[in-house]
């Protein structure tokens, strides 16, 4: 399991959301880059210096600091499109290999090189500007039909990463609810949700979903 590419956005302008710019164009990038807890949603702040996001309010903070996807997934999605998908084409920040990322658990953490540690939050949701970038039409419902989101991480211990570094599981928490889970329940499955509530790693929105899913 490790990073194949580490990637940065480079700011465009958003023709699709009715905002002035987005972060999506993400490329790979040369020789390492720091890793930060962003802080709170709002300030644009990304978990990887030199990224940015524009979206502040559905996007970014402490629960979305990073996005993963994995190499393998964008291969299918190649083959499903029938075009190339570069690294970072998703708007990922870290593109992994070997590791399924969808079955990552709400709050397993994750080493990458020698001093980052991060922890799965949530999985992405599709939105607007993702369907616009990849020029589909009805983008947004064949990527939640396929339910490979890849998921958002929290910045544990912050650090450098680089492409190439090794990426190690170091805490599975004691529950089954899974990206792919989780992303099903948010979307096209509302009966899920009542299993999100054992995963105490979600963000608290996702949290007060499940638990008004539970009471209803």
């Amino acid at each position: 399991m490790r990073v194949l590419s580490v990637n940065v956005g480079r700011p465009r302008t958003n023709p699709w959301k009715g905002l002035g710019m987005t972060g999506i164009d993400k490329r790979p990038v040369d020789g390492p880059v720091a890793v930060v807890e962003p802080g709170p949603k709002g300030t644009g702040v990304s978990g990887l210096v030199g990224d940015r996001v524009y979206d502040v309010k559905h996007h970014g903070g402490t629960d979305q600091a990073v996005y993963a996807y994995a190499r393998e997934d964008l291969d299918r999605w190649e083959a499903e499109l029938g075009r190339p998908l570069g690294n970072g084409a998703f708007g990922e920040n870290l593109t992994t290999a070997g590791l399924d990322v969808n079955a990552a658990l709400i709050g397993e953490r994750w080493r990458i090189g020698d001093q980052v540690i991060l922890e799965v939050s949530c999985p992405r949701l599709p939105c607007g500007t993702f369907q616009g970038w990849l020029e589909r039409e009805h983008w947004i419902k064949e990527f939640t039909a396929a339910a490979l989101p890849g998921p958002y991480l929290r910045v544990i211990e912050p650090g450098e990463i680089r492409a190439g570094d090794p990426i190690e599981v170091v805490y599975r928490p004691d529950h089954d609810v899974t990206v792919a889970v989780t992303f099903r329940a948010t979307t096209l499955e509302p009966g899920l949700l009542p299993l999100l509530s054992a995963a105490d790693a979600l963000p608290e929105e996702l949290k007060h979903q499940a638990r008004r899913r539970v009471n209803s």
